[in-house]
């Protein structure tokens, strides 16, 4: 008799449970808790079966139970390479912390930015930069190393193509070599 009533007794309260995610979602979301929690996390994507980039980081809190501003953080860092058509690393972003809005495909990276162009050998580093993934544009107001073949450029504030090309730098310090057309 004794185990019959644990029985219902315990099915009656699993049954009272609700696992209803949107409320799970709205939960977490009002007590700024992330929805998930990725460890070692080791993403790549692709497109048309050809590695597009791939995506590397020691923690991953997923935001996108926020319903105005969804967003992925990185807080211990974060790795991001590129890869061109010819599947060979272009370009290397790496950072110690990242945040990644879907809604506008803006990332903030932050703390010791290095960006490396493999195929041109050029490097940027700075504190700070700011990805506009749908441009494939680069831009910061905070001071920048930018290292190529030929030349060492310093300055406070920049933007660039992602491959850092076409780079537009203010407050600059350091010599150029340029090409008269």
């Amino acid at each position: 008799m004794l185990k019959s009533i644990t029985v219902v007794g315990t099915t009656v309260m699993l049954f009272s449970c609700t696992n209803d995610s949107k409320k799970v979602r709205d939960f977490l979301a009002d007590k700024n808790l992330p929805i998930g929690v990725a460890k070692d996390a080791y993403h790549v994507y692709k497109d048309s079966g050809r590695v597009k980039s791939k995506l590397i980081t020691p923690l991953l809190h997923d935001f996108s139970n926020r319903k105005n501003h969804p967003y992925n953080e990185f807080p211990e860092g974060i790795k991001i390479i590129n890869f061109s058509k010819k599947s060979n690393d272009s370009v290397t972003i790496i950072g110690d912390y990242s945040r990644s809005y879907s809604k506008t495909k803006i990332s903030e990276i932050k703390g010791n930015v290095v960006v490396i162009n493999h195929t041109e050998k050029s490097k940027l580093e700075t504190e700070e930069l700011f990805w506009d993934q749908s441009t494939k544009y680069f831009y910061s107001e905070k001071s920048f190393v930018l290292t190529t073949p030929t030349s060492i450029v310093r300055g406070i504030g920049f933007e660039c193509k992602e491959d850092l090309s076409k780079h537009l730098a203010k407050n600059v310090i350091g010599d150029i070599e340029t090409q008269e057309k």
